[in-house]
């Protein structure tokens, strides 16, 4: 159906409806929580809880150890093509390694590697999401869904308490009509008979790396 189409068809189940049902002038009430005041202790102690709750397996490291973990986790996997960011910093990459930058890699060369590292532009402790924005460190929407493996960068300064906290920060990336992709937890779903499958709509194995 042509979006034509599929406007035409709402704009006639909405002709009988009254004009007090859909007043122009209704405020929608925002009266729920926006901000909390926790310490940033416990901010990243809820969202290291609420993560795992997904099956990540979430590394807390100080920054001059990026690079070795790095190498750990690659090491781990026996990863070697990895797929990273054009901006990534080289003194984060480990030797031994095949890290190939995204410069409009096909949806081939993305699926055949071995898996993917990116930074995020805001994590939410409350849910456990991640958000990717386009942004510094992150690449575009592709290399963060069609790996089987995303390891990922979490900044100790990027983790906020609420979801309406992270809209906030995420505002500046949707007036520049940035692509936002939320994550929490490695890709999974689950069929009528709730068996559940990991791995439909993104990686299978999400890995993360706290650094505080």
């Amino acid at each position: 159906m042509s979006k034509e189409s599929m406007l035409a068809a709402i704009r006639i189940a909405l002709k009988d409806v009254p004009e007090t049902e859909t007043p122009k002038d209704t405020v929608v009430p925002r009266a729920y929580l926006t901000r909390l005041e926790t310490s940033l202790e416990e901010r990243l102690e809820l969202f290291t809880e609420r993560i795992e709750d997904y099956k990540v397996v979430v590394h807390r490291i100080k920054e001059n150890e990026i690079s070795a973990n790095i190498e750990a986790c690659l090491q781990a996997r026996a990863a070697k093509t990895i797929v990273i960011p054009t901006d990534f910093p080289d003194t984060w990459l480990a030797q031994g390694f095949s890290f190939v930058q995204d410069e409009n890699l096909s949806h081939q060369q993305l699926d055949e590697s071995d898996g993917v590292i990116t930074g995020c532009e805001v994590a939410v402790a409350q849910t456990g999401s991640i958000a990717l924005a386009a942004g510094k460190y992150q690449g575009r929407r592709a290399i963060s869904l069609l790996p089987d493996y995303h390891l990922c960068l979490v900044f100790a300064s990027q983790v906020v308490d609420l979801v309406p906290e992270a809209f906030e920060k995420l505002e500046p990336s949707v007036k520049n009509r940035k692509p936002i992709t939320f994550i929490s937890g490695p890709s999974a779903t689950s069929d009528i008979e709730l068996n559940r499958v990991e791995g439909v709509h993104g990686p299978r194995t999400l890995e993360v790396l706290l650094i505080v």
